[in-house]
């Protein structure tokens, strides 16, 4: 059972012939060995069923790790990570249990190469645009506390969630309220193709089209895969982001 996010970084480091399973959400690269494994009650017996040498989990509900390494098969519990440089240990550490050092040490190069690319191109205002990313229609939000926030941070916005919680008390996932964001007034709003709902029906909020994304045609929907999991496809994320406020300020 691997995580989808590590799964895509062991094909990113060259260590794609090498994974023999993947979980039944593993969905990127295509031709991924996708099983039914269950991402979210990984079985011991299944996953042993493999036959795997190493198993890489997200998450370790009911002690899978401790009776893998009971039957002798190595295990890595990597969890989501809190920052780009978790992300860049992370993919280091799978290139060394693999042996695919140097492919990971250039994904990992890539990946600072492509951000710093992408930040020093990004757009440049009087001031930093208000921006508000929703996770559920429940109004929870991530902060710049956040792995998803901080990338936000490297594009020099406000992130209207921040004010909500400035102690980190939801571990960078506050709920927001409907009031809350209508005093906040982002300038963009962010939501992802995995919601279950659409643009308009944002825009269609009671009362929020007195919110300046709304009243500017600035909610943007973005792919959840490189959104919400961390890897090589955030600089991917950066981008778009980056050419959402390019475009917000080229109407202002």
């Amino acid at each position: 059972g691997l995580g989808d996010v590590y799964k895509r970084q062991l094909f990113a480091i060259g260590a794609g012939d090498q994974v023999v399973a993947v979980d039944s959400l593993s969905n990127y690269p295509a031709e991924a060995p996708t099983t039914e494994l269950s991402a979210f009650e990984p079985s011991l017996e299944a996953i042993a069923a493999e036959d795997p040498d190493l198993v890489i989990i997200s998450f370790d509900p009911g002690d899978i790790a401790s009776g893998l390494e009971d039957v002798g098969i190595d295990t890595i519990v990597h969890g989501p990570a809190a920052t780009l440089d978790d992300v860049y240990a992370q993919i280091a550490e799978l290139g060394i249990a693999t042996g695919n050092e140097d492919g990971a040490a250039e994904v990992v190069a890539e990946m600072r190469s492509g951000i710093d690319e992408v930040v020093a191109s990004a757009p440049v205002s009087d001031r930093p645009l208000r921006v508000y990313h929703e996770l559920d229609d429940t109004f929870f939000s991530a902060t710049s506390s956040s792995f998803i926030g901080q990338l936000y941070a490297l594009l020099a916005v406000e992130n209207v969630a921040d004010a909500a919680d400035p102690d980190n008390e939801s571990f960078g996932f506050p709920q927001l309220s409907a009031e809350y964001l209508l005093e906040a007034d982002p300038e963009m709003i962010v939501i992802t193709d995995q919601v279950g709902y659409t643009v308009e029906d944002v825009a269609a909020r009671p009362g929020w089209d007195s919110m300046m994304a709304v009243q500017n045609g600035a909610i943007e929907q973005v792919d959840a895969d490189i959104a919400s999991r961390w890897g090589p496809r955030v600089i991917e994320f950066l981008q778009v982001i980056s050419d959402a406020l390019a475009e917000q300020l080229v109407d202002a």
